[in-house]
């Protein structure tokens, strides 16, 4: 829980706040970016929420915070907004919330599939979480980006008896992973779901596109809510800018309306669109 003697002096004067324990993942900013906003070093409260739905968004963000950083002064209303998670998003896609400091606050997904429930990437392992992935059929498939978003990802696959999925060159990071992708082709891992290698980020790092429509995209792509536009950050590429920028150029070839990342905001798009913004990010990338 936040400690109010921690409470940051940017925060708006008000219930909600923000300690100093902030690690600045972004999570509370893409769930309630009408309270919090981002000061550089950390995120703080810029406006106190003033309606009911802005009330519950900031709730869902205390509940995303993976290092617990956001309280409240007043009432905590945590318990029933925690229903909202997983967050339905389209179609059987859910954000599963409850974001893990194991891998820096990233993002996870979870996808409901009449050929078994999948996982993309890893939240905190909770008793909560698993009743609702077992009310919602289970998982059979836990889809690893890379290496950075592990987090509880081994917890879930005893649970459930899921198999993990991660490139080979991401490997020292899940040594008895039960599915290995090799190479950098494409590879059809189910009816609707391809592991596309997109290195850069990580020497291994992969993303997962589903049924034409949601790419699950790891620490590749994102959203830019400032500049209202896709990016990559160079700043946070681990392993090659010149790779992640040819694989970006090949990621754009495929037709996706869902940018789903792990670090982040999400975005939607039509595909031609997405095409278009896709075209213009690599050129961004080819001039640094």
């Amino acid at each position: 829980m936040a400690n109010p003697k921690k409470r940051l002096s940017t925060n708006a004067d008000g219930d909600f706040f923000v300690d100093s324990t902030c690690i600045n993942c972004d999570a509370c900013r893409q769930l309630a970016p009408e309270t919090f906003a981002d000061s550089g070093d950390y995120s703080f409260v810029q406006t106190q929420p003033n309606t009911d739905t802005q009330r519950r968004h900031a709730f869902r963000a205390l509940l995303a915070c993976p290092t617990g950083s956001i309280g409240t002064l007043g009432p905590n209303e945590a318990k029933q907004v925690k229903e909202d998670f997983p967050l339905l998003l389209a179609n059987g896609v859910f954000y599963c919330g409850f974001n893990s400091p194991l891998s820096y606050g990233g993002n996870s997904y979870f996808i409901q599939h009449p050929g078994g429930n999948w996982l993309v990437d890893s939240p905190k392992f909770l008793p909560y979480l698993v009743s609702r992935f077992t009310a919602l059929g289970g998982i059979a498939n836990i889809f690893l980006t890379h290496r950075d978003d592990i987090a509880d990802a081994a917890r879930y696959a005893a649970m459930f008896g899921a198999r993990r999925i991660i490139h080979r060159a991401e490997m020292d990071s899940v040594p008895d992973a039960e599915v290995v992708l090799e190479g950098y082709e494409p590879t059809e891992l189910s009816p609707g779901f391809l592991a596309i290698p997109t290195p850069g980020h990580t020497q291994g790092h992969c993303v997962l596109l589903y049924g034409g429509r949601y790419l699950f995209t790891g620490d590749h792509l994102d959203w830019d809510r400032d500049a209202g536009r896709l990016d990559a950050s160079q700043a946070y590429c681990w392993w090659s800018w010149q790779e992640q920028t040819t694989s970006m150029a090949r990621l754009g070839t495929y037709d996706f309306e869902w940018v789903l990342p792990g670090h982040g905001q999400r975005a939607f798009l039509p595909a031609d669109v997405m095409h278009r913004e896709m075209a213009c990010l690599v050129d961004r990338m080819q001039q640094e």
